[in-house]
């Protein structure tokens, strides 16, 4: 089948199936007399199997690594088994970053509506100059949270 059927087939495109072929991912097919881009069938499968790969988390690196050692004969699942498990502790990781940032914010907000509604209308109430400086642009592990029930803020 040709790169465009092949791309019609997979959702990607046609600049996606090549660069597939330069990680190895795909095997460079044969080319017909006019010089298309010949997949075999199994093709399908191969993209298919990488999208969704890709849609749960894997990289293009990762996965030219684990399918050139299956392509190779080797059986990599183990390999497999304990990428997922790691990325399934860095979305742990992540949600519970992102916990923390909403209540962070929701404390925030809380305080800055408190000050706004002491502050005269039409008058800087200066919210971003209220921010701690130990935020220094990681919200994430910012005090900001603890520093207003401390000082017994809303």
């Amino acid at each position: 089948m040709q790169s465009g059927e092949l791309s019609r087939l997979t959702g990607v495109s046609t600049d996606t199936l090549r660069h597939y072929e330069r990680l190895g991912l795909l095997s460079k097919p044969p080319r017909t007399d006019g010089g298309y881009r010949d997949y075999p069938s199994h093709s399908l499968e191969r993209v298919r199997l990488i999208r969704r790969a890709l849609s749960v988390g894997f990289s293009l690196p990762e996965l030219t690594t684990i399918l050139k050692m299956r392509d190779g004969g080797e059986v990599p699942c183990r390999r497999v088994q304990a990428i997922a498990e790691s990325k399934l502790e860095q979305v742990k990781q992540q949600i519970e970053n992102l916990i923390e940032m909403r209540n962070q914010l929701e404390t925030m907000l809380k305080h800055w509506n408190a000050k706004l509604a002491r502050t005269r209308r039409g008058q800087p109430a200066r919210l971003l100059e209220d921010l701690p400086p130990e935020i220094r642009g990681n919200a994430l592990t910012s005090p900001f949270t603890k520093k207003i029930r401390k000082e017994g803020r809303p």
